[in-house]
């Protein structure tokens, strides 16, 4: 398997040029970030995800986890990758400083993961399950639960997970049955959870869960949900761990990809009820659990973005190394037989391949960068109305970073694949690791259906679509700028994203009509407009690294091969990918009917 090398011109570019480090700096109390702190902080993350996390991905990938006599082994190496990220203080750096944590900006923190997850994104998945469930406890556990549990979920000493699922409560999450019941000042909790990622190991010395179950009398549905914070092993007044809680593992699962990663079947109360703590109010679980989903649901589209990242190094340095025919680009009425044989990089549709991979993972990163940007204004913005546009952006793009840069994540490492030819369809080099892990991130967290529904009528519909129309606008604004900019690959791009904008529009206005008129219908295609929305704010993302990038270049700034790559790829995309946007649209008005008519026997 090649080496992962962490994209850092890339990502340096998007925080310095495109976000603008200076002006995070600018929000209270972030004061003390500037380009040197965040450069350094950066080029420590690429060598713990290139040196420590990046060469176990293939080997614990095919030795996998350990399940025997009730105790979970991870791979060899997980350990001490583990402990060097702890030790090295990673695990709190958007944690406030108040908290034990770093306290640096979300534009740092999510760029380390994606990092992370480039290297291996199983073994990078528990680090952000400490991070959803950091936020979670801080934002919604009492000071008794903070003071006691907070501090080593921050150090990462102890982990955390998210209880949800049950066999016959996946996506219906108001189905869930397990119990809980109140003794004195805690819980009892009785049930079993399915589907937990990284539920248990032997990495850190205590799992925290939290945990959905329905106290007695409770409402049905969602409205009738508690969560409960519930120790592996009892925490004592002093800090240190006491006994064994009433849970354990039952099984792990066998999966597709992710090998490396425990996904287990956990029973809580087999033997009287595990002892759990209220976080939030009774009843008010599913509002407290949304703090880690909704980071969750961010970080799962940063899995998506660092596999990409890797598959694309992989299909790329392949390409350069493997030797298949000859010269296409020599003009055919001079090619010989005597011509010498090329690598496979010289081959137009290989670097066709190349550059739909490049281009959307690249679109990708900007938009999950610009959504910790929004993260940043949410949290620490100068005024109300400035932590309210954050909010709302964050709230936009979430689904949109979750479920299309996951959908591009199995379609791109699907591309790898074919860049390697038969080679890539064996483990040897590691092309379909890649495939294999990233299928799992489109399902988890709420599968891609889910999310498009949440984007039609929770994220658009709910508010008459006043926060995608100040976005849509955003976008259009914008194109004036493009407009200015001299060179065929600005023309291209500003005819091209005008037309896609002009789709994203006029499906936008049709969606918010239906949403209101006829749901079923809106529902019905709620997914290519997913998609057309997410093609289309990916190339205004790419529209604005170029100009950037042509101005830099015109000032003989930066790294001109750098820059003219990233001309490059918004070109191909403008000319690729946002022509799709006004099929997408015509989908998106014309598709429901059938789908709807479609009766049961047909199928």
């Amino acid at each position: 398997m090649i080496p992962f090398t962490p994209p850092l011109n890339d990502i340096s570019f998007l925080l310095n040029r495109l976000i603008g480090v200076e002006t995070v700096a600018k929000l209270p109390g972030y004061d003390s970030v500037n380009e040197e702190l965040v450069g350094a902080v950066l080029e420590e993350a690429s060598k713990i995800a290139g040196e420590v996390f990046g060469p176990l991905n293939d080997s614990t990938d095919r030795v996998g986890v350990k399940f025997a006599n009730n105790v979970i082994t991870m791979p060899p190496g997980c350990k001490e990758a583990y402990k060097a990220f702890i030790d090295g203080g990673w695990n709190g750096l958007p944690v406030e400083e108040a908290d034990g944590g770093q306290g640096l900006p979300w534009i740092v923190a999510l760029p380390v993961q994606d990092m992370l997850q480039g290297a291996n994104v199983t073994l990078a998945l528990c680090p952000l399950l400490n991070q959803g469930s950091i936020e979670l406890l801080s934002s919604h556990g009492s000071e008794a639960l903070k003071k006691k549990f907070l501090p080593k979920l921050v150090s990462g000493e102890w982990a955390g997970t998210m209880n949800l699922t049950e066999s016959q409560a996946g996506s219906d999450v108001g189905a869930i049955s397990s119990k809980a019941v109140k003794e004195g000042d805690v819980y009892k909790i009785t049930g079993q959870k399915v589907f937990i990622s990284f539920g248990d190991h032997d990495m850190a010395e205590n799992i925290i869960h939290f945990v959905l179950a329905r106290l007695p009398g409770a409402p049905e549905g969602t409205r009738g949900l508690s969560l409960f914070l519930v120790p592996k092993i009892m925490v004592n007044d002093d800090g240190s761990l006491g006994a064994m809680n009433d849970l354990r593992v039952v099984s792990i699962e066998h999966k597709m990809g992710m090998h490396a990663g425990p996904t287990c079947v956990m029973a809580f109360g087999d033997n009287g009820g595990s002892v759990g703590y209220l976080v939030g109010k009774e009843n008010g679980g599913i509002n407290a659990m949304f703090t880690m989903m909704n980071n969750a649901r961010i970080g799962v589209g940063v899995q998506a973005l660092g596999t990409m990242e890797r598959s694309y190094q992989q299909a790329r340095d392949y390409a350069k190394t493997r030797v298949q025919g000859r010269n296409a680009f020599r003009a055919r009425d001079k090619r010989t037989m005597d011509d010498p044989l090329v690598t496979i990089i010289n081959h137009p549709d290989v670097r066709r391949m190349l550059l739909w991979m490049k281009s959307h993972t690249e679109a990708a990163r900007a938009l999950a960068y610009s959504c910790a940007y929004a993260m940043d204004v949410a949290k620490r913005g100068e005024s109300d109305a400035r932590k309210t546009w954050g909010r709302n952006r964050v709230d936009l793009l979430t689904p949109i970073v979750k479920a299309w840069i996951t959908d591009l994540a199995n379609e791109v490492t699907s591309v790898g694949v074919q860049v390697h030819g038969g080679m890539g369809y064996v483990e040897e080099t590691g092309a379909a690791q890649h495939m294999r892990d990233c299928r799992v991130l489109s399902i988890y967290e709420g599968t891609n259906g889910i999310h498009a529904n949440d984007l039609v009528f929770r994220k658009i519909a709910r508010d008459g679509g006043a926060v995608f129309s100040e976005f849509l606008t955003e976008m259009v604004d914008f194109l004036p700028t493009l407009q200015k900019m001299q060179g065929e690959e600005n023309a291209i791009l500003y005819k091209h994203l005008v037309e896609a904008l002009a789709a994203l529009s006029k499906s936008g206005a049709w969606i918010l009509q239906m949403a209101k008129e006829d749901p079923a219908v809106a529902a019905a295609v709620s997914c290519p407009f997913m998609r057309l929305m997410g093609n289309a704010v990916g190339g205004y993302y790419l529209a604005k690294c170029a100009v950037i990038a042509q101005q830099d270049l015109n000032a003989r700034l930066g790294d001109p091969a750098y820059l003219a790559a990233k001309l490059m790829t918004a070109r191909f995309y403008a000319e690729h990918v946002l022509p799709q946007c006004e099929a997408l649209s015509a989908t998106v008005m014309e598709g429901a009917q059938v789908t709807l008519a479609a009766p049961e026997e047909y199928f």
